[in-house]
């Protein structure tokens, strides 16, 4: 097995299965004395079989020690840690990664189809399986102390990736993995830079990725696209700091390897750095007048998701989006239009056609041939639905949650969506092996007879998707 593939194993196979439990209401002391009797340094707490909590001995010290509590008067419900971070037992090894790393804790608990209790598996354990990890990846984003360190770990991301890719790891997870691992090297960046620089840094803000990054989405050539929104009562100084931080803060992803965004959507240029009421403004204004341009800044800024700073500024921003969308859809119509502008390449009895330009000959472009329809399409029927976080694959659950979607049907479009990302991938590693920059242009003839089939397959599933958008969202009304 792959070293990289591990990570892609299920939890259950290598969770710890004997793990100490107690009931919610047992006296800390008699947990803390099964605790050192056992020498462990946590306990599940349980009702009927079920986790609720979990008790760890930092609970012990800060919230009965260090208060002067006696722990024979409460109990463990009282000081647990609920609700508990949990993975199921099918999960990958990597599930398990990614919720100790976003949660900042060392353990989760593994529990079965029924929310029993099965099993727990910490961060130690998982170090154990490989060294070249993406937890050793971002324990050493964490402890990196220049952005030289932070430079050679961006590298190291895209090696890890590259070894990865084509051994089996499930595209979306694979997908999910590139974005938490740069949005770790974005937070360190972050913290180097306010403890340097700008210690005086107002938190009234927020730093937010739009787009594919906002989706959780990103490939190997993933730019930036990011934008600023700053709280109304900010003083004319701190919003000068808050500009002289983004440009910064810009330039120095630049340095490490992030590619600046051609269009220039980044938070150092103006037009994407707006306090709260100005980014309102503008998103009204975007929104009653759905030109070309105002519906690419707009579906660019609808997958806004905060990297740092005040959340609520960016939920505020939504709240007010899924108000405006419900009773005026005209935005997201437009929005849905312009995809039926990007046709499959697909010829006469269901033929893949292929470039004909020099440059690209024999090949095609899957983001314009059918990623691109899938991801604006999908997000535009969110939108409607009141949708507003989540990537892809989130927000087509959902959509079948709401009955806009039947199973099958996001079944099918899933499975051609995973597939397209897949090739894209794929090629673009094979662009880095080879030493030329990557793209999104898969060469035809290089696919075996298989895949053909299945990209043929997903031409067709996005050809649908396009007329069902054209149905639901009356297109015809509107030309």
């Amino acid at each position: 097995m792959a070293e990289g593939n591990t990570l892609f194993l299920p939890v259950k196979d290598f969770c710890r299965r004997n793990v100490a439990t107690c009931s919610p209401r047992e006296s800390v002391l008699e947990v803390a004395a099964m605790m050192h009797d056992k020498n462990i340094s946590s306990a599940v707490v349980c009702e009927k079989g079920n986790p609720i909590g979990i008790m760890t001995d930092r609970d012990l010290r800060s919230k009965v020690v260090a208060q002067g509590v006696d722990p024979t008067t409460i109990t463990a419900q009282d000081i647990m840690n609920a609700p508990l971070i949990t993975v199921r037992e099918d999960d990958f090894i990597f599930e398990a990664l990614h919720r100790i790393s976003r949660n900042n804790i060392h353990r989760v608990c593994v529990i079965d189809a029924e929310q029993r209790l099965v099993g727990i598996i910490t961060d130690s354990d998982i170090i154990k399986l490989q060294s070249n990890s993406p937890q050793r990846l971002v324990r050493d984003i964490e402890e990196a102390g220049t952005i030289a360190e932070v430079k050679a770990l961006h590298k190291d991301i895209q090696r890890l990736i590259l070894h990865l890719v084509g051994t089996g790891v499930p595209t979306r997870e694979l997908v999910r993995m590139i974005a938490h691992l740069n949005d770790q090297l974005l937070l360190r960046l972050i913290t180097l830079l306010r403890e340097r620089q700008f210690s005086d840094l107002s938190d009234k803000f927020a730093f937010v990725v739009l787009g594919s990054e906002g989706r959780s989405e990103q490939t190997l050539t993933t730019d930036q696209d990011n934008a600023i929104i700053y709280a109304d009562d900010l003083g004319r100084e701190e919003i000068s700091r808050i500009e002289a931080f983004s440009e910064t803060l810009i330039d120095t992803l630049i340095e490490v390897g992030v590619p600046a965004c051609p269009g220039g959507i980044m938070a150092k240029n103006k037009f994407w750095r707006r306090s709260y009421s100005e980014w309102n403004q503008i998103l009204f204004s975007w929104m009653r007048n759905p030109v070309p341009e105002n519906i690419l800044n707009g579906s660019m800024f609808f997958d806004l998701r905060t990297i740092y700073g005040d959340a609520s500024l960016e939920q505020n921003l939504k709240q007010q989006l899924a108000e405006f969308f419900q009773t005026d859809q005209m935005f997201l119509t437009r929005l849905a239009g312009n995809l039926l502008r990007f046709k499959t390449p697909l010829g006469l009895f269901g033929r893949i056609k292929t470039d004909h330009d020099a440059e690209h000959r024999g090949q095609i472009d899957v983001k314009k041939a059918g990623i691109f329809a899938i991801t604006e399409g999908i997000k535009a029927l969110a939108m409607e639905a009141g949708i507003m976080d989540g990537g892809t694959h989130e927000r087509m659950r959902d959509l079948v949650k709401k009955g806009v979607l039947e199973q099958t049907q996001a079944d099918d479009l899933e499975a051609s969506y995973s597939f397209l990302v897949f090739l894209r991938l794929r090629c673009q590693v094979d662009g880095i092996r080879a030493g030329y920059e990557p793209n999104n242009y898969v060469t035809l003839a290089r696919l075996n007879h298989m895949e053909k089939g299945r990209l043929k397959l997903a031409f067709e599933e996005v050809s649908k998707f396009q007329e069902l958008l054209e149905v639901h969202f009356r297109m015809h009304l509107v030309r």
